[in-house]
Formats: structure tokens, C-alpha cells, sequence
């Protein structure tokens, strides 16, 4: 399945490669060029298609748990300051997407959209330490029936130029359902609350959705 935010990227490079294949066909003779033209266009569609690829995913609810936001790999496990929304130390949990993974994002947790807002920033390569607070990203908070609130952050990369989210203040937030999308490469940060049973270990694999994070304490 495609992803809807692919449409207009998709159409581009349907066009793009079509422009390429008759320009190759047209100015020159020789059939080495006109096959690296149409060996060129294929390629290109397939890198389009398969970024924007939306596979179904098993997401098993539970109060308890918090899933991955996206699929990528695990950079930070840290104990931070949180400045935007809490005030107050949190441990974060970041996942980095490649441009080889599915960028769907999916709320983490079900519960109350208390809070969201966007900042447009910087470029900066999504692993730099001043990515979190300085490039373009988006913050949303959601509280959890049992009264806990987790903050989660869209950040945009080197490459990443328009972070796309669905949600806004008020919403119901159904855990692993979809919240956004980020082109391009980039990464998403967790801010969960002290005590927070931490799941994954710096540099594992995670899938958006299905990798449980961390699980709430159960007091």
C-alpha cells in the first residue's frame, strides 16, 4: 500500500521519468543511453515508491505499553530536561528513520491529545544533539487514561523538508494509529516519564507500531 502523502511525489517522478526516456529516445542514436535512461527512471520510481511504502501493521493495544512511534533504529536512552511542555526531567527514547524505512508515524500510547504545535527550524542531520530543540519539528503530547503523559517529537533531517501531522489538540489518540508523516529521512523523539520501564537497548531495530518501548510502572 502507498502512502497518501506519496500522490503528488509519485506523480513528479512518473513525469520526471518520462521527460528523461523521450529526451533519450529523441536526441540521440545510441541504445546504450536510451537503456541507461529507461534503467535510470525505473530505479528512481522504485526508490519513490518504496519510501512511501504504508505496510499494515499488527498493533497489540495495551495500557501499559508504549510502541514505537516509527521503525528505525534506536540513537538515544538518556535522562534529559524536557523544556517545551513538562519542565522536568524525562527519559528520552530516539528513533532514527533512513531513508529506507517506512515513515508513518503512529501514536505511541491511546489517550487525550493535550497538546500540539509546530516550529519550523533548521536542517541539521537528525543524529546531531541539537536536532531535538533546533530543526523543524513537531511536538504533541498525549495523557494516558491512567493519568500519565508522554511527549513525542517529529523532527526533521538533512533531507526531511516537510513533517505532515493529523492530530490536534482535543483528539482521541487510538495507540498505533497513524499521527503523521516525515519525508525523507529524520527521526522521532520520546519524552517519557521517570520510572518508565525502558524495553529496547541502544542501536535495535525497532518497527513502528509493534516494538513495545517501554512500559509504564505499575503504580
Amino acid at each position: 500500500m502507498i502512502h497518501r502523502e506519496g500522490y503528488p511525489t509519485i506523480g513528479l517522478t512518473l513525469l520526471f521519468s518520462a521527460a528523461i526516456i523521450g529526451a533519450a529516445n529523441y536526441f540521440t542514436e545510441s541504445a546504450a543511453l536510451v537503456l541507461l535512461a529507461d534503467v535510470v527512471s525505473v530505479l528512481l520510481l522504485i526508490i519513490v515508491l518504496q519510501f512511501f511504502r504504508n505496510p499494515a501493521r499488527n498493533t497489540v493495544v495495551n495500557d501499559r505499553h508504549i510502541i514505537a512511534p516509527a521503525d528505525g533504529k534506536v540513537v538515544v536512552i538518556e535522562e534529559v530536561e524536557e523544556p517545551e511542555y513538562f519542565k522536568d526531567k524525562r527519559i528520552q527514547v530516539s528513533v532514527f528513520m533512513s531513508p529506507i524505512n517506512v515513515h508513518v508515524n503512529r501514536f505511541p500510547i491511546g489517550g487525550l491529545v493535550k497538546y500540539v504545535k509546530y516550529h519550523p527550524g533548521l536542517y541539521l542531520v537528525a543524529w546531531h544533539p541539537k536536532s531535538s530543540t533546533e530543526n523543524e519539528r513537531s511536538t504533541v503530547v498525549v495523557e494516558h487514561s491512567n493519568g500519565k503523559a508522554i511527549l513525542f517529537r517529529q523532527i526533521a533531517g538533512a533531507l526531511a523538508r516537510r513533517i505532515v501531522y493529523y492530530c490536534k489538540e482535543g483528539d482521541k489518540a487510538a495507540q498505533g494509529g497513524e499521527f503523521g508523516f516525515i519525508k525523507f529521512g529524520s527521526r522521532v523523539d520520546l519524552f517519557l516519564p521517570l520510572g518508565t520501564k525502558i524495553n529496547v537497548q541502544l542501536n535495535q531495530v525497532v518497527r513502528g507500531g509493534e516494538t513495545v518501548i517501554a512500559s509504564f510502572s505499575e503504580d
